[in-house]
């Protein structure tokens, strides 16, 4: 079996068994606690420039199939495991994790201590990594530093031409910042007739479709990045209600005056406890960023908050004090992960229909 090194930033380098893509990998080093859910995550586009460490040590084990993509092309830069199965056994496997990596030229090692590796991460904060396939390779690296080229993230996950996913029910314009597909899949299940339109798309853009809602989507990277974001949510969540998922979380807390940073390792998982703060009310989230909102940032705002951490006590849900629009920081599409807050589609609509029949009301007199 080929030999392959992950290197960090710090000067450390693991051996191990390469597998997946031929080619070196560079990016961030974040790490996973799911315990399924590895083709979900490694098609998130919320991982484009990172690459990816399980910490459950069995992966690969029940295959690869054509339906659980997030994405079709994902852009992860790599991929780190303990023990990559040998045999992959379910009913709906329909390739290895190995092949799939290879049909996608993305780089995997195994054989790596991963927990030990996750330990360092959580105690130095994430790292930037890379994956090389010699141990010369690995020596170039340490001595002439590490090397990641800035990436415009979004712009590389967005859509570059909008598109339909129609149906029968509430006009919704998806704003893709790095989209999951069971965002769609959620809205499908309730009949909305929607519009995907890519991240630089104006307030007129999305207007001239008649939404009765935008939604902004997850995505990559720092959103202080997105370029054009604030000034489309700040008119828009003035005309129609408005729902922000991950990135789009954080974009709508910026446009709104409070401000984002980044945190030392991130929420990356699918157990991550969730407190919402009206009603006590507890659910288990699927998580998948590296930046959250400042929450002594939020006080001077028109933003009130909603949902916190209860690990952490970080910023999870927003609400706007004056207009209809809302934001989560975690994913209530939960693919995988808990369908705990998955209401909170229902709740969009909901809001919808009660903005709708107040704009009546008014207009009667």
């Amino acid at each position: 079996m080929a030999k392959r090194y992950l290197v960090l930033e710090d000067g450390s380098v693991y051996e191990g068994t390469a597998f997946g893509g031929e080619h070196s990998g560079t990016g961030e080093l974040v790490f996973n606690t799911g315990m399924t859910g590895y083709q979900e995550s490694i098609t998130d586009q919320s991982y484009n420039g990172e690459i990816l460490m399980f910490t459950y040590p069995l992966i690969g084990n029940y295959g690869v199939n054509f339906d659980d993509n997030e994405s079709v092309t994902p852009t992860t830069a790599g991929v780190v495991v303990h023990e990559l199965a040998r045999l992959a056994s379910n009913w709906r496997n329909q390739m290895s994790l190995d092949e799939f990596l290879r049909q996608h030229d993305i780089p995997g090692i195994s054989g790596l201590d991963t927990r030990a590796i996750t330990k360092k991460i959580r105690a130095r904060g994430t790292m930037k990594s890379v994956l090389v396939n010699s141990k010369k390779e690995a020596q170039s690296v340490l001595e002439q530093g590490m090397q990641v080229s800035p990436k415009s993230l979004v712009m590389e996950s967005t859509t570059k031409n909008g598109y339909p996913n129609p149906n029968t029910g509430k006009r919704i314009v998806v704003v893709d910042f790095g989209l999951k597909h069971s965002i769609l899949r959620e809205l499908s299940k309730r009949k909305c007739n929607v519009v995907v339109l890519p991240a630089t798309a104006t307030a007129a853009q999305i207007l001239n479709y008649k939404p009765d809602g935008v939604l902004l989507s997850n995505g990559p990277g720092d959103p202080k990045d997105v370029q054009g974001a604030a000034t489309m949510i700040r008119t828009v969540e003035r005309t129609v209600p408005l729902f922000g998922i991950c990135l789009g979380h954080q974009l709508f807390a910026l446009a709104n005056g409070a401000d984002t940073f980044k945190m030392k390792f991130g929420h990356r998982g699918f157990n991550h406890p969730v407190r919402e703060i009206a009603t006590n009310r507890i659910d288990f989230t699927a998580q998948n960023h590296g930046y959250a909102v400042d929450a002594s940032s939020v006080a001077d705002t028109d933003l009130l908050v909603t949902h916190e951490e209860i690990n952490d006590d970080t910023i999870e849900g927003l609400r706007h004090k004056k207009y209809p629009a809302f934001s989560v920081q975690f994913h209530p599409d939960a693919a995988p992960g808990p369908h705990d807050s998955s209401h909170l589609f229902d709740e969009f609509l909901e809001s919808i229909t009660s903005y709708q029949r107040q704009k009546r009301i008014d207009i009667r007199g």
